[in-house]
């Protein structure tokens, strides 16, 4: 029963990450985040426990997008390259910090975050590009930031990228795909410095690996990555503005949850 529970609500974040065009893990950490206080999972730890099963079901949605957008030519493998030097610093980094937050704290902050994300939706705020390419220091600094907060928040970091690639003047196209490939370092960082980080914690429950709930992996991540292209069908059949606004407005109900 539990992992028939992970099959669905891996099909309906796949759905809901396809239909939006963001990476999962800002519906994936929530709906573990809902799951394992039903469970009865220890409130000091479940909210690590969802950020550190979101970075690594990620891992595996994550492939389909980087093919894809590398066989349309959008993705500028050299950003990717130097950025993902400050990624790894800066997941491994973002781990630690998460660790050292207690689980309320960390699930107001992740609320914060995602009201954040539904005015920047709502009303499409987007940085006017102003400049060239950076450099490779930019790019590995910009990458150690990006990865820092990508594995506090348990995201593949696009809502962090794809604004900032833009702003430096990298087409939207481009920067999307870039963007999409950047996400498998952060995952595959943030994934492995949760389960390290995790690994003594008494507390954890049956069948954890760090903060990575094996269950619920195996689960999101076998029909997340089926029902994202079911959900990115349907997206085009939808008004963008339209997809916006509700998207916004799922962000901040979850935002609102997690404060109150």
């Amino acid at each position: 029963m539990e992992f028939a529970l992970y099959l669905l609500l891996g099909g309906f974040a796949g759905v809901l990450a396809g239909l939006f065009g963001v990476g999962g893990g800002m519906i994936i950490v929530p709906v573990l985040v809902f799951s394992f206080t039903a469970q009865g999972f220890d409130p000091q730890i479940l909210t690590h426990l969802a950020v550190g099963t979101s970075l690594a079901t990620i891992v595996f949605t994550s492939l389909n997008s980087i093919l894809a957008h590398h066989r349309r030519r959008a993705v500028q493998w050299p950003i990717v390259l130097w950025m993902t030097l400050g990624i790894l610093l800066g997941a491994a980094l973002g781990s630690l910090t998460a660790a050292q937050i207690q689980g309320p704290m960390l699930q107001k902050i992740i609320g914060v975050f995602a009201i954040a994300m539904a005015v920047q939706m709502n009303f499409s705020l987007q940085p006017k590009a102003s400049a060239g390419v950076p450099g490779r220091p930019i790019l590995t600094v910009a990458g150690a930031v990006i990865g820092w907060a990508s594995a506090i928040f348990g995201i593949g970091g696009g809502s962090l990228t794809v604004p900032f690639l833009s702003w430096r003047s990298v087409p939207i196209q481009q920067a999307v795909g870039t963007s999409a490939a950047c996400g498998l370092p952060i995952a595959i960082a943030g994934a492995l410095s949760f389960t390290v980080v995790g690994w003594q914690d008494a507390q954890l429950p049956e069948w954890s690996l760090g903060y990575v709930y094996l269950p619920a992996l195996v689960g999101v991540a076998i029909t997340s990555m089926f029902f994202a292209r079911i959900g990115a069908s349907l997206a085009h059949r939808l008004s963008a503005s339209m997809l916006r606004r509700l998207f916004a407005l799922l962000l901040l109900s979850v935002g609102i949850n997690f404060l109150i």
